[in-house]
């Protein structure tokens, strides 16, 4: 059963066309295509998005951390936002968009 958090979140991934959600790992993830563009980690929401991209987010926002769940090393293409309120990730939106449309081309 998902937590109230979760719950928040997938309120506002699943309503994107073609998101489903499952756990991997231990973690909420959610999928495109049968591939994870984002999943819940402390926190934050980690998730998949061109290098550039996701290099501007890490230095112009104060709540883009890089993505590093379960202590392991982060990547260039995996950062995670931070928000205390889970309804606040509605304002992320597009980025969610974006990350959902990279993961679904291919990462590319």
């Amino acid at each position: 059963m998902p937590t109230p958090r979760e719950s928040q979140i997938d309120a506002v991934l699943l309503k994107l066309p073609g998101v489903s959600t499952r756990k991997l790992k231990g973690l909420h993830a959610y999928f495109v295509s049968d591939r994870m563009f984002a999943c819940i980690s402390g926190n934050g929401v980690g998730l998949r998005l061109p290098v550039t991209v996701a290099r501007e987010l890490h230095f112009s926002r104060d709540n883009v951390v890089p993505f590093q769940p379960a202590g392991l090393p982060a990547t260039k293409e995996w950062i995670q936002i931070d928000r205390a309120d889970a309804a606040d990730y509605e304002k992320d939106l597009e980025l969610f968009r974006q990350s959902l449309d990279f993961v679904k081309g291919g990462g590319r």
